[in-house]
């Protein structure tokens, strides 16, 4: 197995590390900067302010929703069909400009307002009205990112080594969210929002720079003789086929739309269920949930889950809620942050086991559409999510929405138990999907688990 000093010395995968971990980090950035430019956008005298600031959070969730659905359903069959660098390129380009957009959108800061349907004289500010749909793109374009870039790492690596692969680029990932995060906030107290936006900017150019200097496995290509519609459609067949990775991928779809109802309000948690003001203090909250992920993504590769990986999962869901919970009762914001850091560890460690797991079991040539129908409804759900999560802080207050995702993780981990086939989830690291699943060129086999670890080409 490969080390994680191997890892860093192999130069082939260097740019791979180094482009997934800041195309990653910059989304996480730029939406930092918007949760709080939107949490603040209200005078702190109105009438109805705090619930404004709802809604508005809300409302900029839900606006990336039909983009990154779209992304969603279209990522796995354009990196599957065709070249998967010049995928990433195109869209981290992309990226690159509506980022720049946002930041000039937060720099001119147009006055005005667009009134909306809500409580009594509710309205959106002109800037953020700009700022939705270009948040969106840059929504939309990291979900085509993914599965492009996740795809070619199987290749690239060998089997037992995409644990600590995945774990060494998320661990990447959250050292450039964390200084993005706190770099970000700083810029806002200091100098404004328009300059903290150029923070996740530097992120996608950078992104840009290490996809340039990729140097992705050559395999011959054939022409496409499936229809486009035709191809879209596998990668749901496939999970459908594969009933252990259809529980898993259900369940993701809950956890995600669960942790985004809490925390699309987090800036609202920060400022009126702690008691806090300084926006340094909601990048503190960030960056250690992002400290927690980092740490989640390196262990897991350290931890043997290869053969138990649907077991780990279960556990893992069910501590993410109960720290979930933790920051309901929580009214101090030095015991948030490391309450924080505490649940950043699960969702941290489940991610890099999942991944890993799908990269070693799924045959390359559908990976990207399985990876794509997984983000169709877990990131699908997560500003359906958001905009729940405004309703019910507007209902009930913040921290509803904390107590009703931390008790709803903790009943989605008792479902989760309840599969036998996801409780055997699991791979032989020493073998390739190839040997796992069969010829490539083949359909895929159903089992899941160890039993068809035992036996790679039973009958369906």
């Amino acid at each position: 197995m490969l080390s994680y000093r191997d890892l860093v010395r192999k130069r082939s995968f260097l740019p791979f590390w180094v482009g997934g971990a800041l195309s990653f980090a910059g989304p996480s950035t730029v939406v930092v900067v918007l949760v709080w430019a939107t949490a603040v956008a209200y005078p702190a005298n109105l009438s109805g302010g705090a619930s404004y600031s709802a809604l508005a959070l809300a409302i900029l969730g839900l606006s990336a929703t039909l983009p990154t659905l779209a992304g969603a359903l279209l990522s796995g069959t354009l990196a599957d069909r065709f070249d998967r660098r010049s995928l990433m390129a195109l869209t981290n380009s992309t990226a690159v400009l509506a980022t720049a957009a946002l930041a000039a959108v937060l720099f001119a800061h147009p006055a005005g307002h667009v009134a909306l349907p809500g409580p009594p004289g509710f309205y959106l500010p002109l800037w953020l009205v700009l700022a939705c749909p270009l948040w969106a793109l840059v929504s939309a374009t990291a979900t085509l990112f993914r599965p492009a870039f996740n795809s070619i790492l199987p290749k690239l690596l060998p089997t037992a080594a995409l644990g600590r692969a995945n774990g060494l680029v998320y661990g990447v990932a959250v050292s450039a969210s964390v200084a993005g995060s706190l770099g970000a906030t700083a810029l806002i107290m200091v100098a404004g929002q328009g300059w903290a936006m150029l923070v996740p900017l530097a992120l996608f150019v950078g992104t840009a720079v290490a996809v340039l200097a990729m140097r992705p496995p050559v395999a011959p290509r054939e022409a496409p003789t499936t229809r486009f519609a035709t191809d879209v459609t596998e990668g749901y067949r496939f999970l459908y086929r594969n009933r252990a990775l259809l529980q898993v991928t259900a369940a993701s779809l809950l956890i995600n739309f669960l942790t985004a109802l809490a925390f699309v309000e987090l800036g609202l948690y920060v400022r009126d269920w702690l008691g806090v003001t300084e926006a340094i203090l909601l990048g503190a909250m960030t960056t250690g949930a992002s400290v927690g992920s980092g740490i989640g993504t390196v262990f897991a590769g350290r931890v043997g889950f290869e053969r138990r990986a649907g077991r780990y999962l279960i556990v893992l869901t069910a501590c993410q809620g109960f720290t979930t919970l933790g920051l309901a009762f929580s009214h101090s914001i030095w015991l948030s942050i490391p309450i924080m850091v505490l649940f950043g560890i699960f969702p941290g460690m489940s991610a890099t086991i999942f991944l890993a797991t799908m990269q070693a079991i799924v045959p390359n040539r559908v990976l990207g559409r399985v990876l794509a129908a997984d983000e169709v409804g877990s990131f699908g759900m997560v500003p359906i999510g958001q905009y729940a999560g405004g309703i019910v802080t507007l209902a009930r207050g913040v921290q509803a929405a904390f107590l009703l995702a931390g008790a709803g993780t903790v009943a989605v981990a008792g479902g989760m138990a309840a599969f036998s086939g996801l409780r055997r989830l699991g791979y032989d690291p020493n073998r390739s999907p190839d040997e796992v699943r069969g010829p490539e060129s083949g359909p895929p086999p159903v089992p899941l688990g160890e039993a068809a670890l035992a036996h790679p080409d039973p009958a369906p």
